[in-house]
């Protein structure tokens, strides 16, 4: 058995730190489309992308964030054709390979679903929350994730019954506007929310905690705040704590540069003895022998575990495909044609192998397409920078600018 044990190339290579100079001048050194208060949602204003590239490269810690966030929003974008489909009417449609590269869905090449809208609020909820604690002292992270999570559901058409601030930079992005098929667990919940931070209260095991929980695995408390944020919509503890989980693993990928295999067997042995954790670690514990078999995931076999409709399931394709990757673009392809949730599973393995191999790994034909990638670079590049500087009290109370695009609440 051979373990993939690529990481991430130090900046300090020449050719590699010119191909992030070009990806971040593409990406983050134009312009956002942004509506001000009170504007109507069709009409739209020049905001410049601030200032969060301080040197001619993103630092090694932005870039694996950002290959983590935009692989993932690929593959979410790549599964969306073929959603609901199941594997023969995906080869009809695309061939014995099946889907690889964008295609047309939600009326544009590369659009994302509800997947990308909900990470990019969960991972508005987490620097929001650093704010607050810095302006308060205190802060109850899952309240202020909830919070942003009551911002995409107005983005929904949807009028919670919580009355949510309309403030900040994501909500004003019109992309974000569009239903692009949430699921009903997440919505009937967030609309039913009483109270800001409180447990969902349902059976759902689903997949929509997992497959957004990623910004959470760059906190050091990556399991709980994970576990926290999938609960506010999901409570049935297969479906919150699966999500704990990924973040741990991604936080462990992240923070110690370990193999992806490692990482699992680590993060099982921390968290796989927890009430509840039982359909996950069966079910992560077999890909795992699957894997030091040698057997390779296709759409016969990713359909003996499941669509993916479900926590465990979801996070069980995608972490497999992601170990047996031979690359980026080969994992999330795997990820994405099967019969089931094709876009929640490529997601997954994006996340897994994004932060693997970094963003110069996803091809350029999926980015070229990839709905909102200077948005997605941003929140990244965010999550890299305020985190470290509000924890170490640089200046943060003068952050005009970090304080504007996400407001303390």
């Amino acid at each position: 058995m051979t373990v993939n044990r690529t990481k991430v190339v130090d900046c300090k290579d020449t050719q590699r730190q010119e191909l992030i100079v070009q990806y971040v001048q593409r990406d983050v050194c134009g312009h956002l489309r942004m509506i001000e208060d009170g504007d109507d949602m069709s009409c739209e204003q020049d905001v410049p992308v601030q200032r969060t590239v301080r040197s001619n490269a993103l630092s090694l810690e932005a870039e694996r964030i950002t290959g983590c966030l935009l692989a993932g929003a690929a593959g979410d974008a790549l599964g969306a054709r073929v959603e609901f489909m199941s594997w023969d009417e995906i080869r009809c449609g695309f061939g014995n390979w099946g889907i690889r590269s964008m295609a047309p869905v939600y009326g544009r090449r590369g659009a994302i679903t509800d997947d990308t809208q909900m990470m990019l609020f969960t991972a508005e909820g987490l620097l929001r929350a650093f704010v607050r604690q810095a302006d308060t002292g205190s802060c109850h992270v899952p309240a202020v994730i909830h919070h942003a999570l009551q911002r995409w559901l107005v983005t929904q058409g949807v009028e919670p019954t919580l009355s949510p601030c309309r403030d900040g930079w994501l909500i004003r992005q019109k992309e974000l506007w569009s239903r692009r098929a949430p699921g009903n667990t997440c919505l009937s919940t967030l609309i039913d929310s009483a109270e800001f931070g409180e447990h969902a209260v349902n059976d759902s095991k689903g997949c929509g905690g997992v497959m957004r929980v990623a910004p959470c695995a760059f906190l050091f408390n990556s399991f709980e705040v994970a576990s926290e944020s999938a609960r506010l919509t999901h409570g049935h503890p297969t479906g919150y704590l699966a999500a704990g989980l990924f973040a741990d693993i991604l936080n462990r990928l992240w923070r110690q540069n370990i193999p992806l295999e490692d990482a699992t067997v680590i993060a099982l042995q921390a968290h796989g003895g927890k009430p509840g954790m039982e359909e996950t670690r069966r079910l992560i514990e077999y890909v795992l022998r699957l894997h030091q078999q040698g057997v390779r995931p296709n759409p016969e076999r990713i359909a003996d575990l499941g669509g993916g409709w479900v926590a465990e399931e979801a996070l069980a394709i995608g972490l497999w495909c992601a170990l047996a990757a031979e690359s980026l673009e080969d994992g999330v392809v795997t990820a994405v044609n099967h019969s089931g949730d094709s876009d929640s599973t490529g997601m997954i393995a994006g996340n897994l192998l994004g932060l693997i191999y970094g963003p110069q790994a996803i091809p350029d034909r999926w980015l070229e397409d990839l709905e909102l990638r200077d948005v997605i670079t941003q929140i990244a590049v965010d999550l890299a920078d305020i985190p470290r500087r509000y924890q170490a009290g640089s200046g943060a109370r003068h952050d005009v600018l970090t304080r504007s695009r996400y407001p303390a609440w």
